[in-house]
């Protein structure tokens, strides 16, 4: 059955659809650089002062998964608020239209 069938249009359909998809990726990146943190430098603090000496490339390597990881999150938390905001704003034309009809 199609989405304009359901009350869907398409033009609602597409938006949501890379929304999806932007979580979906930036979910995914998430979990690679912070696998990939844990793989690379597991007890690296990425600061560069430390109570024993680290290795440069260490903390340079773990402020760049940090900073990765912290953006992924965030794009993905924006992508999560919008996919949110659309799915509540359709669901209160959805019972703002049904409320109307039974007052008819």
């Amino acid at each position: 059955m199609s989405s304009i069938a359901h009350g869907h249009t398409a033009c609602e359909e597409r938006p949501m659809r890379a929304a999806w998809k932007v979580l979906c990726l930036f979910a995914v990146v998430l979990v690679v650089s912070l696998g990939l943190a844990q793989l690379l430098v597991p007890d690296i603090v990425p600061v560069g002062f430390a109570e024993e000496p680290q290795p440069l490339w260490a903390v340079m390597t773990a402020f760049l998964l940090r900073a990765v990881e912290l953006i992924a999150a965030s794009v993905a938390m924006i992508a999560l608020a919008v996919i949110a905001g659309v799915y509540l704003r359709h669901e209160l034309r959805r019972l703002w239209r049904g409320r109307t009809d039974v007052t008819r």
